[in-house]
């Protein structure tokens, strides 16, 4: 009962996290079309989530000491690797083009737990993955841009390759240390706030020497956006990027995977582009066509399938611990992954 509460609970943060993030777009563009660069909207973004952040990094100032590692390669891969490498790509390459590599991350993390790890993956994650990539193909329209830049696409997989950092960082997190000597107990994992902290720390330092914001029109900021006919004070668009799409996104993303797993939660993370699209729609004007429709249902299919992939527990008798007799904790008799809370790939306890 518990492990399908958790589960639950870990769908639904998974969907706000995309609902989040999915938002980004849609509030960046008309900053972007005002005059600002790309990059200083990135810019922005995770400098201003940082120092909203500073109280939390400062109460769990104790990671600097004992997580460097984890903090490090946060703000690295899970912050400033996505953002700056996509942001890249798309000056040289179509959006939809780069923005169907990045979300190929899903598969990526896939091919990790199976191949890296080497632990069983559920077929239905496998389907779930293959719907969600190709209903992803239908969205963004894929067949649009027929000339493809080798380093954009590239960098292009450079954010993608970072978004499975984002995932497999966020379920290591959840474990504990090893202590030293024979019968000590395992550290408590760190407090995942805090690494979301010091993540965008980190994220805000490498990018300030990406995006130099101090070459940025800064008046920009005091005055309105176009967005679909109507002016909106710039302030306010981003506010929302700051306090939705990048604190709250990070939140509840890091939460999701958590309790669910970092291949399922990256399925339902593909969710990010049907809302952003839906988004566009509605507050932007951007109309969508009968493939993108589509191509949204096809995804929605592929995230169910995958969530709902977790394997029943065997039947019969069960030794002491969470596994079957001789089979690692969180791995069912059948010999797949369990995807639940408390479970998952690390047997975490119960947010990039």
């Amino acid at each position: 009962m518990h492990a399908t509460q958790g589960r639950s609970a870990g769908l639904g943060l998974a969907l706000v996290s995309a609902f989040a993030f999915g938002g980004s777009g849609v509030a960046a563009k008309p900053l972007i079309e005002a005059g600002l660069d790309p990059l200083h909207v990135v810019w922005l973004r995770v400098a201003g989530a940082a120092l909203v952040m500073l109280p939390v990094a400062w109460r769990h100032r104790n990671l600097v000491r004992e997580r460097p590692a984890l903090l490090a390669g946060f703000g690295l891969f899970a912050v400033a690797g996505v953002q700056a490498c996509y942001f890249a790509a798309i000056s040289r390459i179509p959006v939809g083009v780069a923005l169907l590599v990045e979300y190929l991350a899903p598969a990526l993390v896939l091919g990790w737990v199976r191949f890296v790890q080497r632990r069983p993956v559920t077929r239905a994650a496998a389907v779930g993955v293959v719907l969600a990539v190709g209903g992803l193909a239908c969205v963004v329209e894929v067949w649009a841009g027929l000339g493809f830049d080798a380093f954009g696409l590239l960098l292009a997989l450079g954010a993608a390759c970072c978004q499975v950092g984002y995932f497999v960082l966020s379920d290591q997190g959840g474990r504990g240390q090893e202590a030293d000597g024979p019968g000590a107990e395992q550290a408590e994992p760190p407090h995942p706030v805090g690494v979301i902290a010091y993540g965008l720390l980190g994220g805000a330092l490498v990018l300030t020497v990406v995006a130099r914001p101090w070459g940025m029109d800064w008046g920009i900021l005091g005055a309105h956006a176009a967005m679909n006919g109507h002016a909106v004070p710039a302030w306010l668009l981003l506010g929302w990027i700051v306090l939705l799409a990048t604190v709250l996104a990070y939140l509840t993303g890091v939460v999701s995977v958590r309790l669910l797993s970092p291949q399922v939660a990256g399925v339902v993370a593909c969710l990010e582009a049907v809302i952003a699209t839906v988004l566009a729609w509605v507050l932007l004007g951007e109309h969508l066509s009968a493939p993108q429709l589509v191509g949204g249902t096809v995804v929605l299919a592929g995230a169910f399938i995958a969530q709902s992939s977790a394997p029943r527990p065997p039947s019969g008798p069960v030794a002491s611990g969470p596994g079957a007799p001789g089979l690692p904790e969180g791995e069912s008799a059948d010999g797949d992954v369990s995807t639940g809370a408390g479970g998952g790939l690390s047997g975490r306890p119960s947010a990039p």
